[in-house]
């Protein structure tokens, strides 16, 4: 068994993180906003930082709940998200505008969503 207290300070703290991404991605209209703008690469790294720590949050959820949660909601790509952190981290310079601008516009909603659905489920 886990630590259930440990685990939800895990989640919360995966929670606002995701909640963060999704204001900071609110002015973003456009990749080029990321691309052709001061302002919008400071945005896209600071969503890249944020993202990185979501990836790794969750491989500590893997971790405290010996991969057993996270299976449990399968509407959420959990191996993608987590690789997510590991591209980034690991091929920063190389960092795909679009793909971000994509996960962001796509994925940052449903993940927090179902992430306050774990948390609520936990807190019964």
């Amino acid at each position: 068994m886990y630590d259930k207290l440990m685990l939800l300070e895990v989640l919360t703290q995966t929670l606002e993180a995701a909640r963060k991404v999704i204001k900071r991605f609110e002015p973003v209209t456009s990749v080029e906003y990321f691309t052709n703008s001061p302002e919008g690469r400071e945005k896209l790294d600071a969503i890249c930082m944020v993202i990185i720590a979501i990836g790794e949050s969750l491989k500590n959820i893997d971790k405290i709940t010996e991969k057993k949660l996270l299976s449990q909601y399968p509407e959420i790509d959990w191996k993608g998200a987590k690789g997510m952190r590991d591209i980034i981290s690991h091929h920063y310079f190389d960092i795909d505008a679009e793909e971000i601008f994509w996960v962001c516009e796509n994925k940052m909603k449903p993940l927090a969503e179902t992430i306050e659905k774990i948390i609520a489920e936990l807190s019964l």
